[in-house]
């Protein structure tokens, strides 16, 4: 009685039919169906199975207010650092003078304001960067942002001089900008998108 190939302990013996599905696929013998775990489906394509889909990339009117964002804390940066250094300049002087008891309310403020600035510009450096993987809670934030970057720019008008109307037309068109991609469809759906 012959057992087959004697290096190969799942062989079958010689003379007798191969069990279908049983051992080692032999070489040129296609695989039977029904034994073993099935094949794992590939996986579904990026957004599928979700409303409208979600987008693989940033649409480019976000991706225009996140520079906005960057180039916005930019300039509060530089100017709340000149602005910080002027009212300490005129804060020597004014003690140089004798008159620094006087202006140490004035100069108090105006470092109040140096510090709200870089908080802004703080906060719109966070947005920015977290419009990749941020949530709702961050497009909601940037529209509130937005409002008052406008709200300011609007103020602006208030001073009346030439060079504040020219600001405040730049500041209403960023903050315009910055606010109307907050606001559509593609927006809310990067922001809700699924994240693994």
């Amino acid at each position: 009685m012959s057992f087959g190939d004697p290096n190969n302990p799942y062989g079958q013996p010689q003379g007798q039919p191969q069990q279908p599905g049983y051992g080692y696929p032999q070489q040129g013998q296609p695989q039977q169906p029904g034994y073993g775990y099935p094949a794992a489906p590939p996986p579904p394509a990026y957004g599928a199975g979700y409303p409208g889909g979600a987008p693989m990339t940033m649409p480019g009117l976000m991706q225009t207010a996140r520079v906005l964002l960057f180039i916005v804390a930019g300039l509060q940066i530089i100017i709340g650092i000149v602005l910080a250094f002027v009212i300490a300049a005129a804060q020597d002087v004014s003690d140089s003078v004798g008159a620094g008891n006087a202006t140490d309310g004035l100069a108090g403020l105006g470092f109040l304001m140096v510090i709200i600035m870089l908080a802004f510009a703080g906060l719109a450096i966070f947005l920015g960067v977290k419009f990749s993987k941020g949530g709702n809670g961050i497009r909601v934030t940037t529209i509130v942002y937005a409002a008052l970057y406008l709200l300011l720019s609007i103020a602006n008008f208030a001073g009346g001089e030439a060079s504040s109307a020219v600001g405040g037309i730049i500041g209403l068109a960023i903050g315009g900008i910055i606010l109307a991609s907050m606001v559509t469809s593609s927006a809310s759906q990067w922001f809700n998108r699924p994240r693994y």
